[in-house]
């Protein structure tokens, strides 16, 4: 992309501010896209992107760029995410009547991309599926990156996303839809 490349030359002559300046709006709604589609809360997500994005200000200067610009940044949201369900593991209960409102909001609330019906069916795939078909189709990422950034081998990605398609291929079916 352009802009990462322009943002990745800002970070190499020593401007993190205004490299950091054009990451944000180019990275804002992928970071937020990620931080939801693991944590499942608009409200987790949204706290959860603003932490990455101060995460990203304090380390753009050690930007080495062994990693592409998004693999990097997808990283540091995985790990962020990954650390937020850890934490929230250990001081939540599903017995707690707020969690399951809230588990039954989630699950009924309608997709925000153009099919509703299997972008809801996207969310229930179990984790790293959902990862690899979002990855895959939604950022429309090439295997080889998507296997990167998720830190498993290209053919676990496959698996990942022959795995996904034939889940939402029966569930759809199951309520009278294809998949192309």
């Amino acid at each position: 992309m352009p802009a990462d490349e322009a943002i990745v030359n800002l970070i190499q002559a020593g401007r993190a501010g205004e490299a950091f300046d054009r990451l944000v709006p180019a990275y804002r709604r992928r970071v937020f896209g990620l931080a939801y589609t693991m944590l499942r809360d608009r409200g987790a997500a949204e706290d959860l992107a603003q932490e990455v994005f101060v995460k990203l200000w304090q380390a753009l200067p050690r930007y080495d760029g062994r990693a592409q610009l998004p693999t990097w940044i997808y990283a540091i949201t995985r790990n962020a995410a990954i650390s937020a369900i850890r934490a929230r593991r250990r001081t939540i209960s599903m017995s707690d009547a707020a969690v399951l409102a809230e588990v039954e909001a989630v699950a009924q609330a309608p997709a925000a991309e153009d099919d509703p019906a299997l972008w809801r069916q996207v969310g229930a795939l179990p984790e790293k599926q959902r990862q690899a078909v979002i990855l895959y189709y939604q950022d429309e990422r090439p295997v080889e990156e998507v296997a990167q950034m998720m830190g498993i081998p290209v053919n676990t990605v496959k698996t990942h996303l022959h795995r996904a398609r034939a889940s939402l291929a029966a569930a759809l079916s199951a309520v009278g839809r294809e998949v192309a």
